[in-house]
């Protein structure tokens, strides 16, 4: 039996933020009813057709889950719900602002109607403050978060190339819904989570926050290298680069004697601790590649791994396809779409005893017709 095998999530959702939180209770055992829109659906399943027509976003973040389809412009649909969130232990949604009010299943309304439920809100700011009312999309955050200010190069900006923001408020949401169960089995009642894209984000920023609290100096901006430690990134050498991390001074010591063969530069005052280094980042990280010019990356890999200095190779997305970690751990799997089956990886939960459900992802509506029959029954 699954962690989360006999609860029921009812997920009025679109996008990446709240589909991937519930995709999270899927994987774990919950019977996730995804509630679409007549006719599109989610709006994720439109933005692409990589995989046979089904959509890279969709196919991630919705197997394990039943496809509803309700009108809930219209009086039926919106009793409908209300009879699916009657019977359900979690009600996630992620709608523009004020949408899950107007239908009558906000927080006030929810929770004399329904005590038991755990009612779950992702939105990007929050649901007061003055901009509880502005759409967010996972881009946007970034830029107000500050996340984009420290990403990039020194002389351009850029965003993370994956959806931050909505895998951290999404987490947050998940991790939010487990402590939830375990309030309502002492007390009973459910409870309102309620988790913004913002405050996710700002939270994961607060090391160059505290920067700037403690000492007024924002980190800059340090394309593939780390902005805050020194040496940490991807260093020219013959054939290329390659990147490790130096995390103390003791790893200092060994890289400096060990990798450099240069162990005075262990005891020079420009260096010898990492707010030093951060200040003569320049005329060090020209050291280095100076060091590594006349060796290949498979030398200095070797020297960094008898070092115990840690490395890393700058895969592409191709590479990391075919990972040998991956393909070692057996990570990959097989789930069933609409139009076939593609590889999918395991979550990374890796509970023991309870190995996570990859179930299938629906087409739109595919369950509407069982699930409204079971209401009937059940009613």
């Amino acid at each position: 039996m699954l962690p989360l095998e006999g609860l029921r999530v009812i997920a009025l959702e679109q996008a990446v933020a709240a589909p991937f939180c519930s995709r999270q209770l899927a994987d774990l055992g919950a019977e996730v009813i995804k509630i679409e829109r007549p006719g599109e659906g989610d709006l994720a399943r439109g933005y692409d057709g990589a995989l046979d027509g089904v959509s890279a976003y969709f196919a991630w973040l919705n197997r394990g889950k039943k496809s509803v389809v309700l009108d809930l412009k219209t009086p039926d649909g919106v009793a409908v719900l209300g009879r699916l969130l009657a019977g359900a232990d979690i009600f996630i949604h992620n709608l523009v602002p004020g949408a899950v009010e107007r239908l009558g299943f906000g927080w006030e309304e929810v929770q004399g109607r329904f005590p038991h439920l755990i009612w779950v809100s992702i939105s990007g700011y929050g649901l007061d403050g003055p901009y509880a009312h502005k759409k967010a999309y996972d881009l946007l955050i970034q830029a107000e978060s500050g996340v984009i200010s420290v990403t990039g190069t020194p002389g351009e900006a850029a965003k993370v190339g994956v959806s931050v923001a909505d895998i951290a408020s999404g987490l947050y949401g998940h991790a939010s819904i487990l402590a939830a169960l375990i309030q309502r089995a002492r007390t009973g009642r459910g409870d309102r989570i309620e988790i913004s894209m913002l405050e996710s984000l700002s939270e994961w920023m607060m090391p160059p926050m505290y920067t700037v609290i403690g000492q007024g100096r924002t980190p800059g901006r340090a394309g593939l290298r780390h902005n805050m430690i020194v040496p940490y990134g991807a260093y020219a050498c013959q054939d290329g680069q390659v990147m490790f991390a130096v995390q103390n001074e003791r790893e200092w010591a060994r890289f400096c004697a060990e990798v450099l063969r240069q162990p005075a530069l262990a005891s020079d005052a420009r260096y010898s601790s990492n707010e030093a280094r951060l200040s003569h980042r320049a005329e060090l990280e020209a050291e280095i590649e100076r060091a590594l010019a006349g060796h290949t990356r498979a030398q200095v890999v070797e020297v960094l791994e008898r070092a115990g200095i840690a490395s890393a190779a700058v895969n592409s997305v191709a590479d990391v396809i075919d990972h040998p970690q991956l393909k070692a751990r057996g990570r990959w799997t097989e789930v069933q779409t609409p139009v076939g089956t593609i590889p999918a990886l395991l979550p990374p939960h890796n509970l023991l005893g309870a190995p996570s459900r990859m179930g299938n992802v629906p087409a739109l509506g595919e369950h509407t017709a069982a699930v409204l029959a079971e209401l009937d029954q059940t009613s």
